[in-house]
């Protein structure tokens, strides 16, 4: 397998001094603090008289992640508070960043950020510094890339889209690569499943945070969940969701019939055996309010071209693409929360079935703007899940056809356009509509 890493490590360095937070820390409330630290590095700077020097200390580390990424903080993308300063059990400081800082490490291909903390009497400093994410791509993976010929260009094409101003065209054509063995993984996977016993299911898919649809269902309101086509979704549905019998018959897929029709005979004969109904995008709307009153839970994989009449332009990865509108006008009307869901393949062959926690819902006074404004929620939590493993998404698949129709791809002159794709909103949706 080959391995590489292209880019070397970023470095931020910040000071901050003791008595200006001293008086920060004293001209501001409990809130305004909590704006600033996450509850756990108020709890570890304590109460002491070293409380002032530790939050002074955290802060500089906080700037100095910031620092990492000039234009992103510049355009206000990212901020000191999206990264959590915390300390493992050996007292080495480590950080965590927010959903929002985390997308914008993916996109960057960076796999963390390491910091160095210390203060004396006057001031507190930190340095940060970037660990590079490596892209591995198997010898099948070379070889398919370069067989590859139906929609290699449309990948390509895509992936410079999302990427092309962060990433050099040689790890462009190496996450091409990767996603090429990723392709031929599933294939493989999908043809072993039916042969695959329950036992090793199981043992095949650890699902997470199933916590999250469980209290969500409780509602009793139904269940929607938003998904796309990551990792094997074929394994990881079947094998994940079988590990939870009283699921059994909840779940309906709302998809497009599959070409050829064989084919997608063979794929809804295998959703069935597994308790798993399936609904057609069009004309389904009032079938699926019904399946809500009573309980069902209803995945919507929402990463696909919307055809005219059934979407709206919204950004999906900072360019205009065709989204579905139906999960929008399906959550306003009925109350059922909305669940984002997604799978990745582990390096040593599992997979892992993850959900997150609901995404707030979003109402406005005018109706097509609450439905523009939660679609584009939808988006930002797709693209998210998305960069956490680009390599196994279905990037063959013609998703912003609105570009595509203008026979070029669009220009990214400025710093803002080139950020377009970090600014959708990773700070929440700044509308005027309300949770």
């Amino acid at each position: 397998m080959n391995t590489s890493s292209f880019q070397t490590a970023r470095f931020g360095l910040d000071t901050v001094e003791i008595g200006r937070m001293e008086k920060l820390v004293c001209e501001s409330t409990p809130d305004g603090l909590g704006r600033l630290f996450t509850e756990r590095e108020l709890e570890d700077a304590g109460s002491g008289p070293g409380r002032v020097s530790s939050l002074a200390a955290r802060f500089a580390a906080k700037e100095a992640c910031c620092k990492l990424f000039p234009r992103e903080t510049a355009l206000g993308v990212i901020q000191p508070s999206d990264f959590g300063i915390r300390r493992d059990a050996y007292g080495a400081p480590g950080v965590d960043p927010n959903p929002g800082a985390q997308a914008v490490l993916d996109r960057y291909r960076i796999a963390g950020i390491r910091v160095s903390i210390t203060h004396t009497d006057a001031s507190a400093s930190a340095v940060a510094w970037t660990e590079p994410k490596s892209t591995e791509v198997p010898w099948f993976g070379k070889v398919f890339y370069h067989l590859f010929l139906f929609r290699r260009g449309v990948v390509r094409d895509n992936l410079r889209r999302v990427f092309g101003d962060v990433l050099p065209e040689s790890e462009l054509r190496r996450l091409a690569q990767a996603y090429c063995a990723h392709f031929v993984r599933f294939l493989l996977e999908f043809l072993r499943l039916p042969w695959v016993s329950a036992k090793k299911r199981n043992a095949w898919t650890r699902v997470e945070n199933i916590e999250s649809p469980n209290r969500a269902h409780r509602q009793g309101k139904g269940l929607l969940l938003l998904t796309g086509h990551f990792g094997n979704w074929e394994v990881a549905t079947v094998a994940g969701i079988s590990q939870f019998p009283q699921y059994r018959g909840l779940f309906h897929f709302v998809r497009r019939p599959l070409k050829p029709a064989w084919f997608n005979e063979f794929v809804t004969r295998r959703f069935q055996r597994s308790g798993f109904g399936t609904l057609s995008k069009r004309g389904s709307l009032d079938a699926i309010i019904d399946l809500l009153a009573t309980g069902a839970i209803v995945v919507f994989v929402f990463d696909q071209h919307a055809g005219q009449g059934d979407g709206i332009p919204v950004d999906f990865l900072g360019h205009p693409a065709s989204t579905f509108k139906s999960l929008a006008i399906l959550a306003l009307s009925t109350g059922a929360a909305v669940v984002p869901a997604y799978s990745w393949r582990e390096p040593d062959g599992g997979h892992v079935l993850r959900f997150e926690e609901p995404l707030p819902l979003l109402k406005c006074e005018d109706a097509g703007e609450a439905i523009r404004q939660n679609t584009r929620a939808y988006n930002i939590a797709l693209g998210r899940m998305l960069l956490r493993h680009p390599e196994q998404w279905i990037w063959m698949h013609r998703r912003w056809k609105l570009i595509e129709r203008k026979k070029s791809l669009p220009e990214r002159d400025s710093d803002a356009a080139k950020t377009s794709v970090l600014a959708s909103g990773f700070h929440g949706v700044q509308t005027g509509c309300q949770e």
